[in-house]
This record gives C-alpha cells, structure tokens and sequence, in this order.
C-alpha cells in the first residue's frame, strides 16, 4: 500500500513538474521570433501608412516585493529588475522588460471592500505603439516571470489606432479568512479590452 502510494505520488508530482516545464519551454519558444516583417515599433505621432493600422498596447502587473517569500525561489523576478513581458503577433516576437518600481497602495477601495492591488508591492508595466498591416493576426502575451500566457485573435481595420489594454486578475488566497483576490498570490488571468482610438 506505501509503494503504492509513494508511485502514485511520483507520477502527480511528476505530472506538475513535467507541465511547469511545457509551460516554460512554450514561454521560450514565443519568446523566440521566427519573422520580422509583421510588426515595427512607432512614436506617438508617426503616421500610418495606407495598408497598415495602429496599435497601442498597455499591460502592467503588481507582484510582491524580493525576499517577500522566505522559500521563494532566488530565480524568481518578483520584485526584481528587468521583469519581462512577451509579445508575439504571427510568429514575430517582442520581449519587453521593465524595472518596475515600489507601489504603496490602501488596502481598500474609498467605497469599501478589499482592493486586489492594495498594500506594498512592484509595479511593472509596459506602453509600446506598434504597426502592423490591417487584417487578422495571432496575438501571443506571456508572462515568463508567472509562467502565465495567453493567445487571441485580432481584427484590425487599415488606417485606424486601436488600443489593446490587458489587465490583471490575481488570484484568491487559500486561507479561509483571506479568500479575497489579491496581486501577492499571483496572477490567474488577464482580462483583455481591444477598441478603436487611442487610450
């Protein structure tokens, strides 16, 4: 029956392990650009030529301070510099990274109830403008740092700004009295908002 358990705990822990690993290994693989002709970076004010549009991306994420976690991983980016964000739009990749900075905010909104991003932490956070041609494309974010990803679909109209905003939802706690959604326990998803215009 010890066998038994002990081989049935092997094959779980190895289960988890073995999809950290694809997860990781995926976040690479995007993190790798296979074209360059997908997309360039522009200024604010650039024009867009006829067949292209434009689009602006916003996405940022709160994490806890280094050293927060006494058995926190030393490999871990919370909190550290050079956090990056990845982007890969039709296998043309982007690896942003920002330093982040300390954010202190009230642990509760002024109407009341816990806010998810409240109290001491780093803010990370990424603002690009790019140019791509009008149409369809497959847009890849990932988050090395949370071994999180996402991938969705794009409709872009040629000659128009649209703006990308991805925000975050972190997850509950496990604790009975700290069920709240909270950015120190990590991110579960990110809630994606595409419209036409600038932000």
């Amino acid at each position: 029956m010890r066998r038994m358990r002990a081989f049935l705990f092997a094959i779980t822990v190895g289960t988890v392990l073995a999809g950290c690993t694809t997860t990781s290994q995926f976040l690479k693989e995007k993190s790798q650009t296979l074209r360059t002709d997908v997309f360039s970076e522009i200024g604010g004010k650039e024009a867009i030529p006829k067949g292209y549009a434009a689009l602006e991306i916003k996405a940022t994420i709160k994490t806890h301070t280094e050293g927060y976690y006494l058995l926190e991983s030393k490999d871990s980016l919370h909190g550290k510099k050079g956090y990056p964000f990845v982007l890969n739009i039709d296998g043309q990749a982007a690896v942003w990274k920002d330093d982040g900075e300390e954010e202190i905010a009230p642990p509760y909104h002024e109407k009341g109830g816990r806010d998810p991003e409240g109290g001491t932490g780093v803010r990370y956070r990424i603002h690009k403008k790019i140019r791509l041609a009008g149409g369809f494309h497959r847009v890849f974010f990932g988050l090395p740092g949370e071994e999180y990803y996402r991938e969705f679909d794009v409709a872009l109209e040629e000659g128009k700004t649209y703006s990308l905003a991805l925000e975050p939802i972190y997850k509950r706690g496990n604790v009975r009295h700290l069920r709240e959604s909270r950015f120190i326990n990590g991110i579960e998803e990110y809630k994606k908002t595409l419209q036409e215009g600038s932000p």
